[in-house]
């Protein structure tokens, strides 16, 4: 008889070095002058995920009879909340759909009321930023830093980047572990797997997030020429709707809270379905896609019960409120 899975367990713990303010002060400096000089080619724009491919709009249902461990904060109760879909691809850069990127999937679920994650009061919604990856292929922020700035000036300097963090013929290995996850086929946002692919806590517990495509949903020959195109016909015929899951830490050698690259093996943790988010039919809607597109998507928009965990996460809060401040700057100058 097989052995019984792990059950969630609620002795996650964080561990925050002394030092993390002043690097992550440092590193939303970083990327400020990074986001300047790619406005001066492109626009105002974010830091990463510049690029926003399509707004739409959605509906977000919590599911009833939960288990204890994921009935917490936004799931606690059943309840529908309208919700804003940004989907994007997630260089710093303008560039084609046709080259490979890291694709995201941000939900901002409207109309929730409770303490903000960022301990300042009352928050009005819970954002949850999604990948096409299921880890992010770094450990910790220094090196994820390192390349993404590099990223912004070209692949020699991507090369050269890891090359002086690994050595010659280890950097060389990293970047062809990155490239292969990043050169993944992706075949569209309405057929792909996404991914929170770093933790959050939910309750007492700590979980990360996947959301599964609608089911019978094809990829087309073509489609990764025009993204947005491809999304807004398949709009046209039928409404779309996924399935939001949670996977739940059970111990740190598997599912641990620091280590951003170490996917969580679905065999020890596996998901759990929590939600439905329903993209109703509808078209390109210009005026609300300049609305999502000025909108802040952030994992510290969230509940005081879904606060981001982790070192990535920790140093996300920092780069996302500097590339928050750059935004509104050039907005106002």
């Amino acid at each position: 008889m097989p052995s019984a899975l792990p059950t969630p367990r609620r002795d996650w713990r964080e561990r925050v070095d002394s030092d993390e303010a002043m690097r992550f002060a440092r590193y939303g400096d970083l990327f400020t002058q990074m986001q300047r000089a790619q406005t001066q080619r492109f626009g105002n724009g974010r830091a990463l995920h510049r690029r926003q491919i399509l707004a739409l709009r959605a509906q977000f249902e919590v599911l009833g009879s939960l288990p204890a461990h994921a009935a917490q904060g936004l799931f606690s109760h059943t309840a529908k909340y309208d919700a804003w879909i940004r989907l994007s691809n997630g260089a710093s850069a303008i560039n084609p759909d046709r080259r490979p990127d890291v694709r995201g999937f941000a939900i901002k679920v409207l109309g929730v009321h409770g303490p903000s994650a960022l301990g300042d009061g009352e928050t009005s919604c819970q954002d949850f930023l999604l990948i096409q990856l299921p880890a992010t292929g770094f450990a910790r922020s220094a090196e994820f830093v390192e390349v993404a700035l590099a990223a912004a000036k070209g692949p020699l300097a991507v090369i050269a980047a890891l090359v002086r963090r690994h050595g010659f013929v280890a950097g060389l290995r990293r970047l062809k572990r990155l490239g292969d996850g990043l050169n993944a086929p992706f075949s569209g946002f309405a057929t792909q797997r996404f991914y929170s692919a770093l933790p959050f806590a939910c309750g007492a517990y700590a979980a990360r997030a996947r959301l599964l495509p609608p089911p019978g949903e094809r990829a087309v020959a073509g489609a990764k020429d025009d993204w947005a195109d491809d999304m807004l016909q398949r709009l046209e015929r039928r409404p779309l709707v996924y399935e939001f899951q949670l996977q739940f830490f059970v111990d740190e050698t598997h599912t641990p809270i620091e280590d951003g690259s170490v996917d969580w093996d679905e065999s020890l943790a596996p998901y759990v379905s929590v939600a439905r988010l329903t993209l109703p039919m509808q078209d390109l809607q210009r005026a609300f896609a300049e609305q999502v597109e000025s909108a802040a998507f952030d994992p510290w928009a969230a509940l005081a019960e879904h606060r981001p965990l982790g070192e990535l996460m920790r140093a996300r809060k920092a780069v996302y409120y500097a590339s928050q401040k750059e935004r509104a700057r050039v907005a106002s100058s």
